[in-house]
């Protein structure tokens, strides 16, 4: 069972761990949360990572991070090897969700659905009507 580590600008990947276990609270010993603040040492957080990994570790883990190029980003390519540990850029919270709904599948399988999850849960979406007795107040 993939293990799951988000890294992301403070405090977007606490705030996706806490959405994660709301959703989930059985998950908590499988996810970790990074958050990247901008003076943060680059070898520090590499080490706070790597720690974080060994404990969600499983023996893969799939890493989530919000921007390609970015430093979170960054340091989660320095994680990854390919085979054991993956790592999906633009995280979400459908994303999120949809790698804890299907843990219990292979790596890459996991990263396939989170993927998914992430575009499909990308929708425009239009503004609600009005309720009924609102409109019936507001014509003469």
């Amino acid at each position: 069972m993939p293990g799951l580590l988000i890294i992301a600008h403070t405090p977007l990947a606490s705030a996706l761990k806490a959405v994660a276990e709301h959703a989930y609270p059985e998950c908590s010993g499988m996810i970790e949360a990074l958050d990247v603040a901008p003076a943060d040492p680059i070898e520090s957080l590499e080490l706070r990572a790597q720690a974080m990994l060994l404990r969600v570790k499983d023996p893969d883990a799939l890493v989530l991070t919000d921007v390609v190029g970015a430093t979170p980003c960054n340091l989660a390519q320095r994680l990854a090897d390919g085979r054991h540990v993956r790592v999906i850029a633009g995280v979400n919270v459908p994303m999120v969700w949809r790698a804890l709904c299907y843990a219990l599948e292979p790596l890459e399988s996991v990263a396939d659905r989170a993927m998914t999850g992430a575009t499909q849960g990308v929708v425009q979406v239009t503004a609600a009507e009005p309720p009924r007795s609102a409109l019936n107040a507001a014509t003469p």
